[in-house]
């Protein structure tokens, strides 16, 4: 299903946008600024464990015309100190790759529910220090645990309330 071709129809009327919605972890809230533009949302977590619990985290997704053979774009809009996220917004989740070696990457069976609950994971299970895209953030764990937590905490109460 092609989100951005057409005619504009409201958020109820998408199938895979009411899956969506349906199925959306309780950590997280899913916003469509424009209603009737629905390959733009915005996403909301907010981790209720963990190094991140108590942060707020914006995300901005974009559906391409060529969804769903390719993946959405999504950026961090949230500055955080994250081994996975960039403090320039740029993410690193396999399944947001077009092509990967393991095999995790898109596809076109692939949903933006899938998209949702991967993001998500990088705050807890997929929160992944051992293939980082920011290698400082990566380790500054290494080195020092504690340190990595509070300034996450730091970067919470500054960035993501």
């Amino acid at each position: 299903m092609v989100l951005g071709a057409g005619p504009a129809s409201p958020v109820s009327r998408c199938p895979e946008v009411a899956e969506l919605e349906a199925n959306l972890p309780c950590t997280c809230k899913v916003h469509f600024p424009d209603p009737n533009k629905l390959h733009r949302f915005q996403l909301t977590v907010t981790p209720d464990e963990g190094y991140y619990q108590g942060g707020k985290f914006q995300f901005e997704t974009e559906v391409p015309d060529a969804y769903n053979m390719v993946p959405p774009k999504v950026r961090c809009l949230t500055r955080m100190w994250h081994p996975n996220i960039t403090e320039t917004g740029e993410i690193c989740l396999s399944l947001l790759r077009e092509h990967s070696i393991d095999g995790t990457g898109w596809a076109p069976t692939r949903t933006l529910k899938d998209v949702v609950w991967g993001l998500n994971s990088l705050f807890t299970d997929l929160l992944n220090f051992d293939d980082p895209l920011n290698l400082e953030a990566a380790e500054h764990h290494l080195r020092d645990k504690e340190d990595f937590r509070s300034k996450v905490e730091d970067y919470i109460k500054r960035y993501a309330r």
